[in-house]
């Protein structure tokens, strides 16, 4: 293993020139169909079926979105909490982690360290469905601590694409 290769990396599905291209397309546009495509990955249309498929059986591809406008939706406010837990045992920081799941307005939830328990990413349509929200998840949680909200003025990048590996040889 090289020394900058982490294990996670050692563990990776080998992906060939023709998955790379087929991933950087569907990174793009994941509503193509097996047609397009296949000619856009340069690719036979039964051999990019094959592919896609064996992608999606080993996990590389989790699933197929689509993203949508918070604004035109009514979900225009959104904010990063970083939550502080009382007690951090294993018991604790699972239950909080399901509490966060079970809400729809949270839309990214990470375990964190060093410094807070968790960063969570959530999307509401206003002040006052925020005020809802952090009663149900923050206040009625005896074991938070502490939570530092942080409200987006300004959304300069989002962008769902991963940087996609070189090919392994």
């Amino acid at each position: 293993m090289k020394p900058a290769e982490s294990q996670e990396n050692a563990d990776a599905f080998a992906l060939d020139t023709t998955d790379l291209r087929i991933l950087g397309v569907l990174q793009q546009d994941a509503s193509l169909s097996n047609q397009d495509l296949a000619a856009a990955a340069h690719t036979s249309p039964a051999t990019c079926l094959r592919r896609v498929k064996r992608l999606v059986d080993a996990g590389v591809i989790e699933r197929r979105v689509a993203i949508l406008s918070p604004d035109r939706l009514g979900a225009g406010l959104s904010a990063i909490a970083e939550v502080t837990l009382d007690r951090q045992g294993a018991e604790h920081l699972q239950a909080f982690e399901l509490r966060a799941l079970a809400e729809t307005a949270v839309q990214q939830c990470y375990r964190v360290s060093p410094g807070p328990d968790f960063v969570l990413l959530l999307q509401v349509a206003d002040m006052s469905a925020w005020a809802a929200l952090v009663d149900r998840l923050f206040t009625q949680d005896a074991n938070v601590r502490n939570v530092k909200s942080f409200f987006c003025v300004k959304r300069a990048k989002f962008e769902t694409k991963l940087p996609l590996p070189a090919p392994r040889q």
